[in-house]
């Protein structure tokens, strides 16, 4: 039961952490509420009603969303290799390399194609 005790603690405190932050926005935040305060947030974009039925849908959204899940499965596997590297030789340095430059490439082609502009 001893080694649980950290285990525990580090909840109670995570909870305690979260309650108290509810708590404390709804004590010391805002009281007067708005339209505009009440609306879905768009990256501060007016939100517009999509059409009904078929309506073309901007395709860049998806375009960055994947960029983002590519650059953060990069970081996911960067993370063991850098703490492993010293055990793993010359052939995890090349392995790594060739992942590098495959995002790199994807990355690129991305870049080229025009979407990470902001239109």
């Amino acid at each position: 039961m001893d080694l649980y005790i950290p285990l525990i603690a580090l909840g109670v405190l995570a909870f305690g952490f979260a309650a108290f932050s509810v708590v404390m926005a709804s004590l010391t935040g805002p009281k007067r509420w708005n339209r505009a305060r009440l609306d879905a947030y768009e990256c501060g974009i007016e939100p517009t009603p999509q059409p009904v039925g078929g309506g073309r849908f901007p395709i860049k959204y998806y375009v960055t969303a994947m960029l983002f899940i590519i650059f953060d499965i990069e970081i996911i596997f960067l993370y063991p290799w850098a703490v492993a590297f010293d055990r793993m030789g010359m052939f995890a340095l090349i392995e790594m390399v060739l992942f590098i430059v495959a995002v790199l490439v994807a990355y690129a082609y991305v870049w080229r194609r025009g979407g990470l502009e902001w239109d």
